[in-house]
């Protein structure tokens, strides 16, 4: 079972890896623009006008401008109200050249997400600091949901305090220590913890994500922390990622998932 489980461990890598990795993985993320940072709907390195108007962004490209820009892949000008981009970042409805300029919302907050397949974390990725599969770090977990969706502010990696929904609490144990997460439930059922651990910062990134599988009709689930990933905020600064929430920070040294990304010059 052991060596079924380390297979398993290494195939998760290898995609998780490729996925990184991809065109429009998190290391093409090269900046996320606030609109209400820029009344003027100009964008930086971002040609045409974007301006918020009730439930959508008005992108305006004049004519005489050549701005290049692309809708639904065909060469755009004039006015078009845009609404969330809600798929993968390559189906977004605007681009410029292999640029991808993605729509979305935050706690009411609109942005422009500019992805670049060329961008400078893309071509200097070297892979992620991975520790090699470890049974001690997978175990049974159990599930118990709050009486009610709870949300908690909490710091982000841009500086902002914003709202972080939690679902229930997840206990396990490693190392013969009783410990706890708090966790939201997303809508394919798994779980998604925001978690430290005595080797954050310190041979590990400052904070990682956890996606144990979705909880059985007991509240059974596994709690394996060779799955643990860097947060998207690791990958490009123009992320948004939260910050574990209190509680959340182990008092152990979790040596197992990923834990540094490797670039060249570092």
């Amino acid at each position: 079972m052991t060596s079924d489980a380390a297979d398993g461990w290494k195939q998760w890598h290898e995609h998780r890896t490729e996925t990184v990795s991809a065109p429009y993985g998190p290391l093409a993320l090269t900046g996320t623009h606030w609109l209400e940072d820029h009344p003027d709907g100009r964008l930086p390195d971002v040609p045409g006008t974007w301006v918020l108007d009730g439930d959508a962004v008005v992108l305006t490209a004049p004519a005489d401008e050549r701005t290049g820009l692309t809708v639904d892949g065909k060469p755009f000008t004039g006015e078009i109200r845009l609404g969330v981009d809600t798929g993968p970042v390559s189906a977004a409805r605007v681009g410029l050249g292999e640029r991808r300029l993605a729509v979305l919302i935050r706690e009411g907050a609109w942005c422009v997400r500019d992805y670049d397949p060329d961008s400078a974390a893309r071509r200097a990725f070297r892979g992620v600091e991975t520790t090699p599969y470890d049974p001690r770090f997978s175990v049974p977990g159990r599930f118990t949901p709050y009486d009610m969706w709870r949300i908690v502010r909490v710091g982000a990696a841009d500086g902002v305090e914003r709202g972080l929904g939690l679902s229930g609490e997840l206990a396990f144990r490693v190392d013969g220590l009783d410990l706890t997460l708090q966790v939201a439930v997303q809508d394919d059922g798994r779980l998604w913890a925001v978690f430290a651990d005595s080797t954050s910062g310190n041979g590990s990134y400052r904070f990682r994500f956890l996606y144990p599988v979705a909880p059985d009709a007991e509240g059974r689930t596994t709690v394996d922390f060779n799955r643990a990933v860097l947060p998207p905020c690791a990958f490009a600064e123009h992320f948004i990622c939260p910050f574990p929430p209190p509680g959340n920070t182990l008092g152990l040294a979790i040596e197992a998932g990923e834990r540094t990304l490797r670039q060249v010059g570092r």
